[in-house]
């Protein structure tokens, strides 16, 4: 489990530098790499398309590169989220990111939404499946249920957000996943997060990791 009091190391290293717009070019992933490179973040999380040219920047320097898949609906069929898996782990990604089938957990089709999720656990290979239930669009009651999903289908974290979504990772949200899932499994707090003090409050909360795109920015203002 992370520190909850972080020294700035130890908070780069929980940080995921992250770049998902879809009209991002090559030279910005390879900025986003470097950037990461020198601030010894966790890891980069990009779009599937770009986890060949992340991988390569990276190979050797023990930083991670992160695959999203279904990104950022979630609503694509299970078969296309198992491929897009698939392609990422052969092209070098370390961690999957996937969003839940949000539509169908609404309707209550919770088999349909854990028997695709074991399917992108199968298809990582024993690599960290991160599941992005878009706590924003949940009640409470869904929240624990989801936890309770992510649980049984094998993966390894539960992810706040899309950050494409209406909000984004809060202390509260946090707390809520932390009491249902336990002190040892893995959440990811994502979508919104900008500053230092906002990145450190849902570590205390509770948040093993921190996806973001303002990584740089939240070790400057970092303050001991």
């Amino acid at each position: 489990m992370l520190n909850r009091n972080p020294t700035q190391a130890e908070l780069a290293a929980c940080i995921e530098h992250t770049l998902l717009k879809a009209d991002a070019t090559a030279r910005e992933i390879e900025s986003l790499c470097q950037q990461a490179r020198q601030n010894q973040f966790h890891a980069v999380c990009v779009n599937g398309s770009r986890v060949g040219l992340a991988y390569h920047l990276l190979e050797g320097t023990g930083i991670q590169v992160v695959a999203v898949a279904g990104f950022p609906l979630g609503a694509s069929e299970s078969d296309v989220k198992r491929f897009e898996t698939e392609v990422a782990v052969d092209g070098g990604a370390a961690e999957i990111d996937v969003v839940i089938n949000i539509g169908k957990f609404r309707d209550g089709d919770v088999k349909s939404v854990l028997r695709e999720l074991r399917d992108v656990v199968d298809a990582a290979e024993e690599r960290p499946v991160k599941v992005i239930i878009e706590t924003s669009a949940l009640t409470r009651e869904q929240k624990l249920l989801a936890c309770a999903v992510v649980l049984d289908s094998g993966a390894q974290f539960v992810k706040t957000s899309t950050g494409f979504g209406v909000g984004g990772a809060t202390p509260e949200d946090v707390r809520l996943l932390r009491d249902a899932l336990g002190p040892a499994f893995g959440i990811k707090a994502s979508g919104g997060i900008r500053t230092c003090e906002s990145a450190l409050a849902l570590i205390l909360a509770g948040a093993d990791r921190i996806g973001t795109s303002n990584g740089v920015a939240i070790l400057e203002q970092y303050s001991g």
